[in-house]
């Protein structure tokens, strides 16, 4: 149960970077970058 706080907690914290970037395309790749792992991870499960 802890575990899918967090990963909803990681994943609305990626909503709003997402937000604040405000099209900030540099910004915007830098988010999926860091992001892009947690993503793979969930997709092999």
């Amino acid at each position: 149960m802890e575990k899918e706080k967090d990963q909803t907690s990681e994943g609305l914290n990626q909503i709003f970077e997402i937000i604040n970037a405000k099209g900030d395309t540099g910004e915007l790749k830098q988010i999926i970058k860091k992001n892009g792992t947690i993503d793979n991870s969930e997709e092999e499960k």
